[in-house]
């Protein structure tokens, strides 16, 4: 699996070097290169900057647009320095990383004339990620905040109850066996499994969720696959975008997912007919971050600054979120005003997130956790050199995913093919010899 990755990405980076032949200094500072998650940006607002760009330094600006759908792709063209993008959107414990190995640049926020949007930024979300900083390099000197949510549970009102999704416990129980559809995401499933073996601990106080989640120990490791490899035979597929379409469509009942593509499902889903709720358990769950970051192989810095500083317009990130369904990191006055809604029946304490005068207002839960859910979640951190150890035991889960029929399958499929290829070249052998021998006849 890591192989057949990395063999990927390697081509990947092959062909991004070969398209960035040819192009003279002059040509590259009129283009910005974005890599960015899949379905995570509003069309118009992207199609909208390259205007505004040059409204604001009145020089031309054309976007290379590109999309991933694992951190560790992302991460391993930055790392291999083959890549100039401009600009990428790390999540937290990949930012951590970055930080360590000094593969960013700080961002750039002399604008000039144009204001500077990126104090728009909620005070919480930077003490968040500020505790990611290295010596020397603290993190919102190299990272704005862009998006934000929990990981949880949405869930199918028709066939689970709210009770049953208020604990870990459903992905574990037969009953849902083959309608669990898993985020593939090798930190989020490990940190689900460690929290849920340790919910007794958990519940007496004598453990935190931020401790478990980021317990790399062999000890960890060893129980997290035990409990993963216990609830593999309930996962009806491992998916990275796909779950939440499975989810409106009625085809899956529980998915792991985030807050975000909760949102986009629960909305899509209405309009078909189908009723969708999510849930953080009790537990505990990780709370993420992504950011907006400048690779130290950039050559764009300046326009990369403005296009961070775009997206932190109060209008743009509205458009932003109405249109992907996360929640973004700005906190101004606008953004709240936006999304109260009077039609909600319960209050909400955001006032961690948008301030005093935020601590009992209706809106969106699942964009917007309470205060009680965001303390019973943690972000996750860089597992540093053990990251390997927790990917071989990820391998170890998945790789025997395959139950012995389908494998039997494969190895008859292969047999035929083989035998067929056998046959095809005795069969051209004769033709061969007796065409040969007719040439001698004459």
């Amino acid at each position: 699996m890591n192989k057949l990755i990395t063999i990927i990405a390697g081509c990947m980076l092959l062909l991004g070097a070969m398209s960035s032949c040819g192009r003279t200094d002059e040509e590259r500072s009129h283009i910005l290169k974005v890599y960015n998650w899949g379905d995570y940006i509003d069309e118009d607002v992207l199609a909208g900057f390259p205007a505004w760009y040059k409204e604001q330094t009145g020089e031309d600006i054309r976007i290379i647009y590109q999309v991933f759908d694992i951190n560790e792709i992302m991460l391993t063209k930055i790392e291999r320095g083959h890549e100039d993008f401009d600009l990428i959107c790390p999540s937290e414990y990949i930012i951590e990383r970055m930080l360590k190995k000094n593969l960013l640049v700080p961002i750039d926020r002399n604008f000039g004339k144009t204001p500077d949007y990126l104090d728009n930024i909620s005070p919480y979300i930077r003490e968040q990620l500020n505790k990611l900083s290295q010596p020397g390099r603290k993190t919102t000197d190299y990272v704005v905040p862009y998006m934000w949510g929990t990981a949880g549970i949405l869930y199918n009102k028709q066939f689970v109850t709210k009770e049953e999704v208020e604990s870990w416990e459903c992905l574990w129980d037969p009953k849902f066996r083959n309608k669990i559809l898993m985020k593939d995401s090798y930190r989020d499933a490990y940190g689900t499994a460690i929290i849920y073996a340790h919910a007794k601990e958990l519940a007496d106080g004598t453990v935190t969720v931020e401790q478990l989640m980021n317990d790399n120990s062999p000890e960890a490791i060893a129980i997290a696959e035990e409990y993963l490899k216990k609830m593999k035979p309930n996962i009806a597929g491992w998916e990275a975008d796909f779950g939440k379409e499975m989810m409106t469509k009625g085809k899956a009942w529980l998915n792991f997912t985030w807050s975000g593509d909760a949102v986009w499902a629960m909305d899509e889903a209405e309009a078909v007919g189908v009723e969708l709720d999510y849930e953080v358990p009790r537990e505990g769950s990780n709370i993420w971050y992504d950011g907006w970051a400048i690779p130290k192989y950039a050559r764009n810095v300046k326009a990369a600054s403005y296009f961070i500083d775009y997206l932190c317009r109060p209008d743009v990130a509205l458009r932003n979120m109405d249109a992907i369904g996360y929640v973004s990191a700005i906190a101004t006055p606008e953004i709240m005003e936006a999304k109260i809604d009077s039609t909600i029946e319960e209050v909400s304490d955001l006032s961690y997130f948008f301030g005093p005068g935020a601590d009992s207002i209706r809106i969106n839960p699942v964009q917007y956790p309470d205060r009680k859910v965001v303390e019973r979640c943690a972000m996750i951190r860089d597992f540093g050199d053990r990251t390997e150890l927790v990917l071989e035991m990820w391998s170890r889960v998945k790789g025997d995913n395959l139950n012995t029929g389908i494998v039997l399958l494969i190895f008859a499929v292969f047999g035929v093919l083989f035998v067929w290829l056998v046959y095809r070249r005795i069969r051209q052998y004769k033709q061969r010899k007796r065409h040969h021998r007719r040439r001698r006849r004459w």
